[in-house]
């Protein structure tokens, strides 16, 4: 299948640019206004990435150094005698480390917004009293005979309680299927709590501890389930709770979703607890008539990166913009505020805004930008705060100038949670993956493949993921995604069901006959438990193996960029799916550990690291993968279908 496609008018020579025609019409006019973005700050750098630092041989982690090392050359080895291996490693689990603590974090506030909306001291409520009950049994929490709001308190005190834990495991761990949770016992990775794995990492990692790469990985595999099988799961399940579990619903994404006429307000980071009250307060008669008096005809909630997937799924409330275009978005002057949290954040926002009349407003006091406003948000006095940053960008309104907002806007079906899956497969009353799992061993779909993760300043950003989607449909491999992945998918037609037509026909016919988009949007990046929980699932409905390392499944991160990708690609590898990244790996200067990772780890696990630039190669790649799961569990070969006569059912 020929993937190439034009590429857009704006292309600058050096930074490979988005793969996006209403972001180039913004990003042309913003470069003939004067102003700078991640396209300038590429082009001007003039200097490719250090190739120690970004292959992982480069140790910062004592004043002797830095110490940059070349692998095979004796005398570039660490003052301290530290070799590439080991320098590569420390480097890998702080990046493991990272990330991980991002999403743990973000589970942690999400835990003090549903104790406080437990007892009634925030304006959330429990809206999915069957998630919550089904997760207090995980956590053996007795239900029967008890009110809901004593069960809630009770979840949130036993899951703050999983952070600090020191030994005795974590809850969601038991979600695995039971041989997954024997190869973890074994490897002696199991987490014995949340922060208590980032914290010996850290100590690990200090110069002169642990020097030997294999057992620093063990750590950092720890540690990653500990954010994948913990914080993470935490976060999706608490927040589905508090917010609802997403269901299917339409909306749309890319800049044509910003209005002249409105009062624009971008929500832009991870946690949903701030976008959630923005939500609920936009159309409040107060709010509008505020907006009303300034000129406008009311308030236009959009998101970025996401906390726009978070309160897409959830309200089909548009999403403006991805990662890369956070810029491009306040570049359309058409933006009275930028509400930021968490993660992902430009610190260029409040430098491009000052171009324009928009006020950039920082929220999390972990989370501050120079030039930027601060308005703290507190999830016991959630709305009135909303209310205050809403009411700060209504003000902002009469101040608009020109602005440039391309007609461009792409309708999506977004919210396949899990549970979603389940009942579009199986029905409201026979929930299930049978379907599933029959059409993936009947051969009419090939397998799963996940496409996760960061877009990039360092790729034709879009075009990364959308090739990689295009071509894994096209070989009738079912595409699950989450977070700025999604919304470039979105942005080319790629989550919705007219999208079958682009498939191979099995998966075409099975995306006809449910009514399915052929990639399915499964949420944000704490949202990939999600994946997790489903691929337990193929597992438990039986027919593909007993562990997540049979399943014809794989994952990818084509444009990662930040540290979370490797925490979750790590807990992707661990629990037995092999991972592929594009354009960059962060050990690839130290051949000792990349074999590790991309090798010897498949043989712990059942599942690896890859790498290859090329978008095609990273489809290959994958669909080789699930290929060769296919064969070991002897459904490498199509069934045909067959028609049973009256004999052969009395066989049966």
């Amino acid at each position: 299948m020929n993937m190439e496609r034009k590429r857009m008018a704006f292309c600058p020579s050096i930074c490979p640019g988005i793969e996006c025609e209403a972001s180039n019409q913004v990003l042309e006019f913003a470069s003939n206004k004067g102003v700078n973005t991640f396209v300038q700050r590429v082009e001007g750098r003039g200097l490719d990435r250090c190739q120690f630092g970004a292959g992982g041989t480069c140790c910062r982690n004592c004043s002797m150094g830095p110490c940059m090392m070349i692998e095979g050359v004796p005398e570039s080895i660490g003052i301290c005698g530290a070799t590439p291996a080991t320098a590569a490693a420390r480097n890998f689990c702080r990046m493991i480390a990272a990330g991980a603590a991002a999403h743990i974090d973000h589970a942690r506030e999400t835990v003090m917004g549903f104790l406080a909306a437990a007892k009634g001291e925030a304006p959330y409520e429990i809206k999915d009293e069957r998630k919550l009950l089904s997760t207090a049994q995980l956590f053996e929490i007795k239900t029967e005979g008890r009110n809901i709001k004593d069960i809630a308190i009770e979840l949130g005190e036993k899951a703050m309680a999983e952070f600090g834990r020191q030994d005795g495991g974590l809850h969601f761990i038991k979600r695995a299927p039971a041989k997954r949770q024997e190869v973890w016992k074994k490897m002696g990775v199991l987490p014995r709590g949340i922060d208590r794995e980032v914290v010996e990492i850290m100590h690990r990692t200090h110069m002169g501890t642990d020097q030997d790469y294999a057992n620093l990985i063990l750590q950092g595999t720890r540690c990653a389930l500990a954010d994948g099988w913990g914080a993470s799961m935490i976060s999706t399940e608490l927040q589905d709770i508090m917010f609802g579990t997403p269901v299917p619903i339409r909306a749309t994404v890319n800049l044509g979703v910003l209005k002249t006429d409105e009062v624009n307000v971008v929500v832009h980071g991870h946690e949903p607890l701030l976008s959630e009250a923005l939500a609920m307060v936009a159309d409040d008669p107060e709010i509008v008539a505020a907006a009303q008096a300034v000129g406008a005809k009311g308030v236009n909630l959009a998101g970025v990166c996401c906390t726009g997937n978070e309160v897409l799924m959830r309200h089909g409330i548009p999403i403006a913009g991805s990662f890369i275009q956070q810029e491009i978005v306040l570049a359309t002057g058409a933006v009275e505020a930028m509400v930021v949290d968490i993660q992902c954040i430009m610190q260029s926002l409040p430098t491009v805004a000052k171009c324009y009349h928009t006020e950039i407003i920082t929220t999390s006091p972990r989370a501050k930008i120079t030039g930027a406003s601060h308005i703290e948000f507190d999830h016991h006095n959630a709305l009135q705060v909303a209310k205050d940053i809403i009411k700060r960008a209504i003000s902002r309104y009469p101040q608009r100038g020109p602005v440039h907002i391309p007609q461009h806007k792409t309708e999506v079906v977004a919210g396949f949670s899990h549970e979603t899956i389940n009942q579009m497969l199986g029905g409201a009353f026979r929930a299930s993956y049978r379907p599933l799992n029959d059409n993936i061993i009947n051969g009419r779909i090939k397998g799963v493949g996940a496409i996760v993760g960061c877009d990039s300043a360092r790729v034709r950003s879009g075009y990364v993921h959308t090739t990689v989607a295009r071509e894994l449909i096209a070989n009738d491999v079912l595409v699950i995604t989450t977070g700025c992945a999604a919304t470039a998918c979105g942005r080319e037609g790629l989550l919705t069901p007219e999208a079958a037509s682009m498939c191979g026909p099995g998966l075409r016919e099975v995306c006809e006959a449910v009514g399915i988009p052929p990639v399915l949007h499964m949420g944000s990046c704490v949202d990939n438990s999600r994946i997790l929980i489903a691929a337990t699932e193929i597992v438990r409905e039986g027919g593909l193996g007993d562990d997540i390392s049979q399943i014809p499944a794989v994952g990818c991160a084509p444009e990662w960029m930040s540290e979370k990708a490797i925490a979750i690609g790590q807990y992707f590898v661990a629990s037995g799916a092999s991972v592929i990244f594009g354009h960059t790996f962060p050990t690839t200067k130290s051949q000792v550990m990349t074999d590790y990772l991309f090798k010897d780890l498949f043989d712990l696990y059942g599942g690896c690291w890859g790498m290859e630039n090329d978008p095609n190669d990273i489809a290959r790649w994958m669909i080789e993968a699930i290929d060769k799961r296919r064969e070991a569990l002897g459904i490498h070969k199509k069934k045909e279908r067959v028609l049973f006569d009256m004999a052969m059912r009395r066989e049966l």
